[in-house]
């Protein structure tokens, strides 16, 4: 693991590494449209966003801009990397609403602004376990009052994503979102295991909540396959449904199940000590 890469910018110092910056077009989908149903950003009387550790192009924060406008016609975006070299790249494609800067986990904002939403996509992914507590506790410190962070992983093309969603008071609830039409060529739904937050990645074991989350919902959504000859959504909604129905803490209902997308509250899925 490389160290830790901290450099004066501005008067601050950059907190955190450079990462592999891997990026590509409509990759961090999923995740954008959780933003943008959110009220930390509907409600946000000042709906500013950060696409923190954008990668090595810009086009996960433009996607983000355009997918947050289209419910908050007033929401700008601030891409922030650590990398000088990313920054200098994506500057000639800044706009009106998007901007980008160098920084990391301390998120340099002008006048000390606080984000509504902060999105830090596949960065921690590369840290250790153990790193990963303050840089959630940093993160949330920049956050406005009723803020959102949103902390998590995707494949490649973002067919299968998940993410911890955050408070200044710490985690809320853990979020899996999938693409329910190759579902079954991926394994089921427990193909997420392998595109757990960095909190949660190394605890798909015997007794951990995580684990116990993901047998749960394969068994759900192989006990509804006959639902498939009517389509993979509504057979993902009876799974959710009997997720939920089993006792797990479920949240929202059946308009965020026919995405693929199913989150449950922290508290079920909390590592161990």
């Amino acid at each position: 693991m490389p160290p830790a890469y901290r450099a004066r910018e501005n008067g601050r110092m950059a907190e955190g590494r450079i990462t592999r910056g891997t990026t590509g077009v409509n990759r961090l989908r999923r995740m954008d449209r959780f933003i943008a149903a959110h009220p930390a950003l509907r409600r946000a009387s000042d709906p500013l966003i950060v696409d923190l550790g954008y990668g090595a192009a810009h086009w996960t924060a433009l996607e983000l801009l355009e997918r947050a406008r289209r419910v908050r016609p007033d929401a700008h975006v601030v891409g922030i990397e650590i990398d000088p070299e990313r920054v200098r790249a994506a500057a000639p494609f800044a706009r009106e609403g998007l901007t980008f800067r160098r920084g990391g986990f301390e998120i340099p904002l002008d006048r000390d602004a606080r984000p509504a939403v902060i999105r830090a996509a596949n960065v921690l992914r590369q840290y250790d376990e153990g790193e990963v507590a303050a840089a959630w506790a940093l993160m949330r410190s920049r956050l406005a009052p009723g803020g959102l962070l949103l902390e998590g992983t995707c494949s490649e093309v973002g067919r299968v994503a998940s993410w911890v969603a955050l408070d200044p008071d710490g985690p809320v609830s853990l979020t899996v979102a999938l693409h329910l039409g190759s579902l079954d060529e991926l394994g089921g739904p427990s193909v997420v295991a392998e595109r757990l937050p960095k909190a949660l990645i190394h605890r798909n074991v015997p007794g951990e909540g995580v684990h116990a989350l993901l047998r749960e919902l394969d068994a759900q959504w192989a006990r509804h396959a006959p639902l498939s000859a009517f389509s993979p959504r509504q057979r993902f909604v009876a799974a959710a449904r009997g997720l939920r129905d089993a006792g797990w803490p479920v949240r929202g209902g059946a308009e965020r199940w026919r995405l693929g997308e199913l989150t449950v509250a922290w508290d079920a899925v909390t590592p161990r000590p």
